[in-house]
């Protein structure tokens, strides 16, 4: 609570409509002093001198509806809003984790309270029993499994969520409790309530399915590891990540999948969120290779007070062929699972844009004859090794300045970046032929020279040679 000095005292919102200020919620000691929503903030100060006024903001309520929702997900996966007023979350598979339901339900509430919330909860089978009682009930919070019928029979019709025009003509026949119609005919209950009736009541009781639109989509590939006391220290989450990486690499082993992307989170006491996110080159379920990805990333979390809850989840995933692995268990070169785990390791330190592979492509122009390319992904063509080509090769030509004599002798001396180099050794011409089908232009004439400090570079002449026309040289790369 932002506020809390005003936790004991009469308050209200209000907005402003047509020169008036509106109230439009009331804090708990201002409805005891009569103060109703709708009323105008003038007259509530005329019943209670001491109100407070504070102005609305529109949109507040669900933003922070949201939010809640949003941190109640390091309890359940499942949480969606409901209403102006509630969440609603599938516990299915969670509760255990918290020592049951009880304990469970307890530590929602307890940390609610904590902030300043007031807050009512309820389990059942269903979400319909489930707001019903932790809107109307008034006996337990916990309903035994198939005891959801019961639970509603002493409720009032209002706890099925029904509209307000159903609830008059129930009143009006007397039907105060769920129980005075619950064992009607449905024919009966259709023709005098219509449809609606029948499928609220469904809903609460099971016999009809209700779905929830969760903040998050469900992730296929996650888990969640629950802590009884906020972790703190760097070996701790260790363990975190090591026991979520089991649970999750044995799933992805089981359903022959393997990880490509993985996100590591970790809810802190306080609020916030730390995350890191991991990348490998080719799909695994490798406990201790991705363990070594992430325990690189644990400098860049900091747990503060302490972190509560971690969950890992396998944000992409592909289908591993086990038969390729067991051959790149032993088999050397680019195909050794142990040269992948050492470039995703490199990758997480200096960054996975800094790594590049290189395959040869079929064609002639120099710059088109290799391509960017995957560690797993197979070489189709050899390297040509019938001519030299220089280790680096500019990813563009660059002019210079040459000095050469005529027709074809290599340069004596070229300008490249303010610097001249003199020729002392010069091999070629080797032409090169423009590519007609891709575009159009001169062919090139290359030549291998060195300089009189041994540096080796690779120079060529577009197009022909034409006495009386100008001719153009460039640079395209440097010999080791």
């Amino acid at each position: 609570m932002r506020r809390p000095e005003l936790k004991h005292l009469p308050y209200v919102l209000v907005i402003p409509d047509h020169g008036r200020l509106i109230i439009t919620a009331v804090s708990a000691e201002a409805e005891k002093l009569g103060i109703e929503t709708g009323m105008r903030a003038a007259d509530a100060k005329a019943i209670v001198p001491g109100l407070e006024v504070i102005d609305d903001q529109p949109g507040r309520n669900a933003k922070l509806l949201k939010a809640l929702g949003e941190w109640c997900i390091r309890y359940s996966p499942v949480v969606a809003v409901d209403g102006a007023d509630g969440l609603v979350m599938n516990i299915s598979g969670c509760a255990h984790l918290w020592g049951g339901e009880r304990e469970y339900l307890k530590e929602i509430v307890s940390r609610f309270k904590s902030k300043g919330y007031t807050v009512r909860c309820a389990i059942a089978d269903t979400a319909g029993a489930a707001w019903a009682i932790s809107r109307y009930g008034r006996v337990t919070p916990v309903i035994p499994a198939g005891e959801q019928a019961n639970a509603l029979l002493t409720l009032p019709p209002a706890a099925l969520r029904l509209e307000e025009n159903i609830l008059q003509r129930l009143r009006k026949l007397g039907f105060y409790q769920i129980k005075s119609f619950i064992g009607m005919p449905r024919s009966v209950l259709r023709r005098r309530f219509g449809e609606s009736l029948l499928l609220r009541l469904g809903q609460a009781l099971g016999s009809e399915d209700e779905g929830i639109v969760p903040l998050q989509k469900p992730v296929v590939y996650e888990e969640r590891l629950p802590c009884l006391e906020p972790i703190k220290t760097k070996t701790g989450i260790e363990i975190a990540i090591r026991r979520l990486l089991e649970q999750l690499c044995l799933r992805l082993r089981q359903d022959g999948k393997g990880l490509r992307t993985a996100v590591f989170r970790g809810y802190r006491i306080d609020g916030k969120l730390e995350q890191v996110e991991i990348g490998t080159n080719r799909p695994t379920h490798s406990v201790g290779h991705l363990f070594k990805l992430l325990e690189l990333k644990i400098a860049s979390i900091t747990p503060a007070l302490g972190i509560e809850l971690f969950t890992l989840e396998a944000a992409k995933v592909e289908d591993v062929q086990l038969t390729q692995e067991a051959l790149w268990a032993g088999k050397p070169g680019l195909d050794d699972q142990s040269i992948t785990e050492f470039l995703d390791r490199a990758a997480g330190k200096v960054g996975a844009g800094k790594i590049h592979r290189y395959l040869p492509q079929q064609h002639y122009w120099p710059e088109r004859a290799m391509k960017n390319a995957a560690i797993q992904e197979k070489r189709l063509n050899n390297w040509r090794i019938d001519k030299p080509r220089p280790t680096q090769l500019l990813p563009k030509p660059e002019p210079v300045e040459v000095s050469a004599p005529v027709p074809d002798y290599p340069p004596m001396l070229f300008r490249y970046r303010g610097g001249v180099h003199h020729i002392k050794k010069a091999d070629g011409p080797e032409r090169i032929e423009r590519e007609w089908w891709l575009d159009e232009g001169e062919h090139r004439d290359y030549y291998q020279v060195e300089d009189e400090q041994g540096q080796r570079y690779w120079l060529f002449r577009s197009g022909h040679y034409v006495g009386n026309k100008p001719y153009q040289w460039f640079i395209h790369g440097f010999f080791a």
